[in-house]
């Protein structure tokens, strides 16, 4: 996929006021700790997820996804009515039917001209909506498209925690497939994508690759599905097979990533990956022989915040300065499935606004970044 007139125009995030430490979770697992003589500090050292967030409960992902959105517009100096596609992409939603994305149009008071809809691809979610609206643009069909979704991490992390301690059958080697639940966090994060002939920054989108390896799709799966305020899912996920698997595709998918963008591994500035934990981003990074200081990450403080992780990942580099002017950026997108998606940036000028939730804005306007 090769583009030439589209925009990486601004982000938007939220930020969840609750903050749980890994600590705090193996406290509340000691029936589990003490049965099977588990050590404290064990998952914060095979992870490197100190701590992770979570919203006030009963919140609808479409409330902060609104939020998100009206910021990433906001950052932009862009009216809602010139927003052509909003794709909703989180796993998380707030019913089955209709979709999130309904309820956020109307929130947004978005044009009834806008193309509307949700997107499900576990983390990939976010990153497909934006090929989606960039694909759109290209064609000439819209001049602007937003992307946005909203993770919600405490169902799944609290079902996870009672399920294991009540589970007197569990043994050190099966509990395995549950220990990926307990890495899970929660977060919000929207893209404005438009026409580079609208666009402010100049951060034009160059190509993308994707890639499929289905056989793979049991590796991470849900074992109950549901939607709603009463969502009380589980996960079952063989990580050790799954990072390998996934670091595979990922190396397939970054060579053709290379072909689509015209770039050599070298050309590429800056890195910012789906946000998993440190094992997996250290070997990913040596398997694309990409050095760790160019790549910025998340996941220490917010844990995998699903398909917001990237995106959020990127709002937070851009806000830091970490991004600069005329840097080539790699968004690296590995997710369940197992599916990959790969875009560059190249980039000019970051246009972004954070906000906590029912919290006074963390930046008041956006922050421009030369």
């Amino acid at each position: 996929m090769r583009y030439h007139h589209v925009c990486l125009e601004s982000l938007g995030y939220v930020l969840p006021p609750e903050i749980v430490t890994t600590e705090a979770i193996e406290h509340r697992l000691a029936p589990l700790y003490d049965r099977l003589r588990l050590p404290a500090g064990r998952l914060e050292l095979m992870t490197g997820i100190r701590e992770r967030r979570f919203w006030p409960r009963r919140t609808l992902p479409s409330e902060v996804s609104q939020r998100s959105a009206e910021l990433a517009l906001r950052a932009a100096d862009f009216e809602p009515n010139q927003v052509g596609a909003l794709i909703h992409g989180s796993v998380c939603r707030d019913h089955l039917e209709p979709a999130t994305a309904c309820r956020v149009h109307w929130l947004l008071g978005l044009p009834a001209s806008c193309v509307v809809y949700d997107v499900s691809n576990a983390c990939l979610g976010l990153l497909n909506g934006m090929l989606q609206v960039a694909n759109m643009i290209e064609l000439g069909q819209i001049e602007a498209g937003l992307v946005v979704g909203t993770e919600d991490a405490r169902p799944l992390v609290e079902h996870t925690i009672d399920t294991l301690n009540s589970d007197r059958s569990l043994t050190r080697r099966s509990v395995k497939p549950a220990v990926a639940s307990l890495t899970i966090g929660s977060a919000s994060c929207a893209v404005l994508l438009v026409h580079r002939r609208l666009s402010q920054t100049g951060n034009r989108l160059i190509g993308a690759a994707v890639r499929a390896e289905t056989d793979h799709h049991r590796l991470c799966c849900s074992l109950t599905d549901q939607a709603g305020h009463d969502m009380r899912p589980l996960m079952a996920t063989d990580s050790e097979e799954l990072m390998r698997r996934g670091i595979a595709t990922g190396k397939a998918t970054f060579a053709q990533f290379l072909q689509e963008t015209e770039w050599n591994t070298s050309d590429l500035d800056t890195t910012v990956c789906h946000q998993v934990g440190g094992a997996h981003r250290q070997q990913m990074l040596q398997s694309l022989e990409l050095p760790v200081e160019r790549d910025y990450a998340t996941f220490s403080w917010l844990g995998n915040t699903g398909s917001a992780a990237l995106p959020i990942t990127l709002a937070k580099a851009a806000e830091s300065a970490f991004l600069r002017t005329g840097h080539r950026v790699g968004l690296l997108g590995i997710g369940s499935g197992i599916n990959c998606v790969m875009i560059g940036v190249h980039w000019q000028r970051s246009q972004v606004l954070g906000q906590a939730w029912e919290e006074d804005l963390v930046a008041a306007e956006p922050s421009p970044v030369a």
